[in-house]
């Protein structure tokens, strides 16, 4: 019986932890969504992934993350190619530290 008490508990912990970091608001969201829908996906899987995927605050953050990163690292490989060429303009007018004061 002591034992049947001890799993009891742990049971009630869980469902306190799902319940406060908010794993079973979210799911029961996604799960009133299937339900409400009128054409019911053929895979329900599926569409709970997808779901769960659209309620995160992180994707639509880590989509303009993403896009922000590729608009930088091209304007980085532009900047990277205007200052070699501009590197190369200045050899043509002053000598190299290496070659020493011209003469």
């Amino acid at each position: 019986m002591a034992h049947y008490r001890a799993s009891e508990s742990k049971r009630e912990q869980f469902r306190r932890y799902l319940e406060k970091s908010g794993v079973l608001d979210t799911i029961t969201s996604v799960l009133v969504a299937l339900y409400e829908e009128n054409d019911k996906p053929d895979n329900a899987l599926d569409f709970i992934k997808l779901q769960l995927d659209a309620t995160s605050p992180e994707s639509a953050d880590a989509e303009t993350l993403r896009m922000e990163l590729a608009d930088l690292q091209q304007k980085c490989n532009h900047l990277m190619g205007e200052n070699k060429e501009l590197k190369n303009r200045l050899m043509q007018y002053e000598p190299s530290p290496e070659e020493g004061p011209a003469e």
